[in-house]
């Protein structure tokens, strides 16, 4: 369900690491997700024609749902991991969508003429590149006059839960230290319009909202708490947080076993607010 597509460069002052890797318990997240539920606040704006670039890409379900959305038009899917556009070009292909390409690149440096998209558009990125403000700007080099960058970001500060089950806490600060040790910003939902600004948009060209996420049945509470007990043990988050000295395999054990409490009991709820923005070129 979540939120993590990432894109990152190689140069040592835009360096990020994806904090999330792609193991299974992370492409699990973002499978789930669709333009319906992350991408709604742009859909109003699509037209049949629309050239769109969808920037970190991940397995291409978001991607295949834009390119159903614009029938005349054409999506290319852009991924800084080559390994999971495979899994995006199967999803493509099993929908039958013939307008969608995806490809490899830098989110910093993108390898397109100025001015080849009507949309330029990341999801669950910015919270993980080196330099937001510098992808801003290349999202804005890239799009046509009159088109629009749109960019949605979780923050994880603001996410919240119930009940207070002891150890998610201790996630939730261990999540950001690894991932600001890594060079993003998990906060990055409450800075979007600031970046935005920094990267040369005005502020009347700017359209700023916000949506959530939330979790409560007893499906969802699985879903959710399993992919994040696993991920934490599991993932390359998991190597990170040991190999960067932010916690031990016990400690990430211990965090694991909240999940799972957590996700059993009856009354939980756990709700991710993200900050969305609409910048018209």
């Amino acid at each position: 369900m979540p939120h993590e597509s990432a894109v990152h460069t190689q140069e040592h002052h835009e360096s990020a690491v994806y904090t999330h890797g792609h193991h299974e318990s992370v492409l699990r997240s973002h499978t789930w997700r669709t333009a319906a539920n992350s991408a709604a606040y742009l859909l109003g704006t699509l037209r049949p024609h629309m050239e769109i670039l969808d920037i970190g890409c991940g397995p291409g379900t978001i991607t295949a749902d834009l390119a159903a959305l614009v029938p005349d038009g054409r999506v290319t899917g852009l991924e800084r991991a080559p390994e999971v556009l495979e899994q995006a070009r199967a999803t493509a292909e099993g929908r039958g969508l013939s307008n969608v390409r995806f490809v490899t690149g830098d989110v910093h440096a993108l390898d397109f003429p100025a001015a080849s998209f009507c949309v330029t558009h990341a999801h669950q990125v910015l919270q993980h590149v080196g330099d937001p403000v510098r992808a801003l700007r290349e999202m804005r080099r890239v799009t046509k006059p009159g088109g629009v960058v749109a960019v949605r970001d979780a923050d994880y500060a603001a996410m919240t839960w119930y009940p207070a089950v002891q150890g998610l806490d201790g996630w939730l600060d261990l999540y950001h230290r690894v991932a600001r040790a890594n060079g993003g910003e998990p906060d990055a939902g409450r800075r979007l319009r600031a970046w935005a600004r920094e990267a040369g948009f005005a502020d009347d060209a700017i359209t700023s909202t916000a949506s959530a996420w939330s979790y409560a049945t007893p499906e969802e509470r699985a879903w959710w708490s399993g992919l994040w007990a696993d991920r934490t043990v599991a993932s390359s988050y998991a190597r990170l947080a040991v190999d960067g000295g932010h916690a031990t395999e016990y400690e990430l054990r211990r965090i694991a076993d909240a999940w799972r409490e957590w996700g059993a009991r009856e009354d939980a709820w756990f709700g991710v607010l993200h900050g969305e923005i609409l910048c018209r070129v």
